[in-house]
């Protein structure tokens, strides 16, 4: 379950959910502007790369670690995923949760950032004002003639706006993984979420080898 529902989050992050070291400022400043420097800058590598297309895992982690980790909010999408278990957990089961959550989904980058090939993004007009603290951009990625609807949830923070959820066709990660969370912390508590996600880390970590 937790697989299937990652996989269309992971192709679409992968697309525009890295942060753009080399934006200009004033385009990070807004969550519209974050956002095309993130595809710019993130296309532009992986079509250029072919270690990354072929899957080269160092490559990617270290692209995920550089650009994309510092431009997401991955405790508040653990934290909405979670729904009303996030405050059933004890402050250190949250920090695992969110770790292992973390990680699998940075081991899960390779097979979705090795797909960029030509695919090509059309942004929709944002209509945001400077005091908004929480934005919605719209786009949707062009894969071979055929329209995908990517939307994109961010926060405005202290360290500046953050992506913490997204859109597939309809489906947004955080509802999509509520009811996987809610499922297992129901039958096997908090406890079997850490699990959950630990084996799956496992696993990957193990195909790798």
């Amino acid at each position: 379950m937790i697989k299937r529902l990652l996989l269309p989050f992971l192709t679409v992050f992968a697309f525009a959910g890295a942060g753009a070291a080399q934006a200009q400022q004033a385009d990070a400043a807004t969550p519209d502007g974050l956002v095309k420097g993130v595809v710019n800058e993130v296309m532009s590598t992986v079509q250029s790369d072919k270690d990354m297309q072929a899957g080269n895992i160092g490559k990617i982690t270290q692209l995920v670690e550089q650009k994309i980790l510092p431009h997401a909010n991955f405790t508040r999408t653990t934290q909405i995923a979670m729904g009303r278990n996030w405050s059933k957990a004890s402050p250190e089961q949250q920090k695992v949760i969110a770790d292992e959550f973390k990680t699998l989904l940075i081991r899960t980058y390779a097979g979705a950032i090795a797909q960029i090939r030509d695919q090509k993004v059309q942004f929709r007009p944002y209509r945001g004002t400077a005091d908004d603290t929480d934005a919605t951009i719209r786009t949707q990625v062009i894969n071979k003639g055929e329209p995908i609807q990517m939307d994109y949830r961010l926060e405005k923070t202290p360290e500046g706006w953050k992506v913490y959820d997204i859109n597939v066709l309809g489906a947004w990660l955080t509802e999509a993984y509520k009811g996987s969370f809610n499922t297992i912390a129901n039958q096997q508590g908090v406890d079997g979420v850490i699990k959950t996600l630990q084996d799956r880390n496992r696993q990957l970590a193990n195909a790798k080898n």
